[in-house]
Formats: C-alpha cells, structure tokens, sequence
C-alpha cells in the first residue's frame, strides 16, 4: 500500500451554511463514494478528514454537533479520521505522521473546498514530497464574493455581483494553479476507469 485516499471536509457543516444552495456539486458523496470503493478495492488508504472550530458558535464549532461526515459517507473499521483546525490536513493534524507509518507516497485528494482546504493540502502535500492526484469532480465549492463587497449579503445578492466568482471560475482558477505544479488534476471517470 503507497496510496491513500484524502476525504477533506466533506461533513454536515456545509449543508447547514445558505451558499450551500450554489453548491458546485451536490453529488459529492456519490462522487467520494465512488473513490472510496475504487481505493478500498485497489487496497488503499481512506483517510476521513473533519474540519473544526472549538468555541466560535460556527457550524464548525463541534459543540453545535455539524462536525460529522455527510450522510451517506461512512469509514470502514481502521480507516483513520482525524480532525483538523487549519486549511490544511497536514499543519494541526498527525497526518504526516500516519501517512509515513504506512508507507504512503502518492495521495488522491477529494473533498470540500475545492480552493480552499483541498487545494491548501495539495499544495502542502507537493511540498512534503507526495505525489499528488487531485480529482476535481469529487471536489465542491461556492461562489467567492469580491474582496470589498459588504458583508452580511444574502446568497442572492452575492450571485447577482458581478464581481463574485462563479464556481465555474473558482474550479478552473484552482486547476490551473495545481496542474503540472503540485498535482495531477483528474477526474473520478479517469481515475477509476469507469
């Protein structure tokens, strides 16, 4: 086994937020799904990755009891979960460790957000020496709202910007920093060969 497979953040967190609703793809967890069987049956690693924040009354605050995986994800008996509190899997996490415990060189990355906590780990993983696969289409994110808009906008008025980058923009945005610098960008289609 040289290969794990990384679920990021794919947790109830999200579905609890308004941008949900311009989510880039509401079948993650079918798409996860499929790496998650295609890892399983090639004797991978599946690493389950939470995000959480103690204490700030977010949907990502566990006290609030959003910090758990999607329904319809669930991890077989020895595959790790671990939780994080950075933008990456690597920085407050034993990650590294565990991945060097069992032999992982080359990862696959899923999960949500595609630019934010997806990219971040690809990008930290490449630098760690990893060879990296990042699957786009088992990838979700949400529109960006301009660095100078107004806070407290409603989803409406935030995808009505024109300044407010569509999740189209976002995922092509986050494949061109990483192709051919810090991962292989793929799809589940490709990756799996079905």
């Amino acid at each position: 086994m040289n290969n794990a497979l990384l679920v990021i953040d794919v947790q109830e967190s999200f579905r609890r937020r308004e941008n949900w609703a311009a989510v880039s793809n509401p079948e993650i967890v079918e798409r996860v799904n499929e790496l998650v069987d295609h890892a399983r049956a090639q004797g991978d690693l599946v690493v389950w990755v939470l995000h959480s924040e103690p204490g700030t009354g977010t949907v990502f605050d566990p006290a609030l009891g959003h910090v758990h995986l999607m329904d319809g994800l669930v991890p077989a008996d020895g595959e790790p979960v671990i939780t994080k509190t950075s933008h990456n899997a690597f920085t407050t996490t034993n990650l590294q460790q565990l991945l060097t415990q069992h032999g992982i060189r080359e990862l696959v990355v899923s999960g949500i957000r595609t630019e934010q906590c997806c990219e971040t780990t690809t990008r930290v993983a490449a630098d760690l020496g990893y060879d990296v696969t990042f699957v786009t289409d088992a990838t979700a994110t949400h529109p960006i709202e301009h660095r100078d808009a107004p806070a407290g906008r409603s989803l409406d008025e935030i995808l009505a910007d024109p300044r407010t980058l569509s999740t189209d923009e976002v995922i092509a945005r986050t494949e061109y920093a990483l192709a051919g610098r810090f991962a292989r960008v793929t799809t589940v289609k490709e990756l799996t060969g079905s």
